[in-house]
This record gives C-alpha cells, structure tokens and sequence, in this order.
C-alpha cells in the first residue's frame, strides 16, 4: 500500500512541474515570449496560481538557472570522485556533460540565452557555480597535464562547453551517434591543449 504524498510533497512536485513547463516554453519562445498566463495555463492552473510557488517570474527563472548548474557540478564532482583516475574522470565529465545537453536541450537553451533576466542575486550565483564547475574540469586537466597553464585549460573548458551546449541547434544525427560525436570532437579539442 503506497502512502499518501505530503502536501509538501505535492507542492515540490507542482514547483517542478511549473519548472520542467517554463523550460520547454522559455525555450520555445523566448523568456520575454512567454507571460504567467501562458505557464499557469499550461499547468493547468490560473497564472496567478503560479505565485503561490515562486514570487515573480524572474524568480522561476532564477531558480531553474541555479538547479541547472548545481545538476551539472554536483553530478560532475560525484563522477570524478568516482574515476579510476584522471583519464576516466576527463571522460565521465564529457559523458555527464554530453548527457545533458542531449536530453535537456530546453535547459540548455534557456541557461546560454536567457540568463540575463535572472534576478541578479541568482545570476551570480549561476557565474559561482559555473566557475566552480570550470575549475573541476581544469583540476582533471591539470591531473592528466601538470605542466598545462590553469588558464588554457580554462580556456580549453570553456571552448568545450560552447561546442557541447551548441547541441540544441545542430542536432542532426541520432542520440547515439551525436553522443558519440560529441564525445570524440570533446575529447579532440582537450587533446591539443598539451
């Protein structure tokens, strides 16, 4: 017998749900494109509802903003801890990354166009947590190269997250065969900073 969900427990699920919808649609049409009307109605709620949740709409955008690169560095520190060493840790963060970017493409859409809406405590948040996810990567380059100057492989980073986060406007394979891609061009570009 499956015990009744909390009322914190709807109201987490209904936050996500709002979420998981303005992503799609923020996506789609744009932060600007898209009013409390148009999330509500697509929740199946009032627009107004939607306040119950989150203050303004710039806070919902906030709040998925951050989720996003806490996913991404939580999810990145969890597969280098778990690395047999440094060349396994290089290829499970070009997996986790390619993993996202393939199956949250709406995410990745609304982090790269529409961070400038964010209310600005949140912004500088994402800029800390994206930093700090740079860094992880910099530290498995650093592991795999000691002499590699931090700030090209920085740079090195930050080119293969432009490459992996493009995927939402050049997909034109299958899932695997783009993983796969995604992968060996990655891995390519990391290759040459050496």
């Amino acid at each position: 017998m499956t015990t009744p969900a909390t009322s914190s427990q709807v109201g987490r699920r209904r936050r996500q749900q709002i979420l998981d919808v303005a992503a799609e649609l923020f996506a789609e049409r744009g932060f600007h494109g898209v009013t409390v009307d148009d999330l509500g109605a697509a929740v199946g709620v009032s627009g107004p509802a939607l306040y119950h949740h989150f203050a303004s709409k710039e806070e919902l955008l906030g709040e998925m903003l951050v989720s996003i690169s806490e996913y991404l560095l939580d999810g990145g520190r969890r597969r280098v801890a778990a690395a047999a060493g440094p060349a396994d840790a290089l290829d499970e963060l070009l997996r986790g990354h390619i993993e996202f970017a393939l199956d949250r493409t709406s995410l990745i859409t609304v982090h790269v166009r529409e961070l400038v809406h964010a209310p600005e405590l949140q912004r500088k948040r994402v800029r800390a947590l994206q930093n700090e996810y740079a860094e992880l990567w910099v530290d498995v380059l650093l592991q795999l190269d000691p002499l590699l100057d931090r700030r090209i492989g920085r740079a090195g980073a930050h080119a293969v997250f432009g490459l992996l986060n493009s995927t939402p406007h050049s997909r034109r394979a299958t899932r695997e065969v783009m993983a796969g891609l995604l992968f060996e061009m990655g891995h390519a570009a990391l290759d040459t900073l050496g």
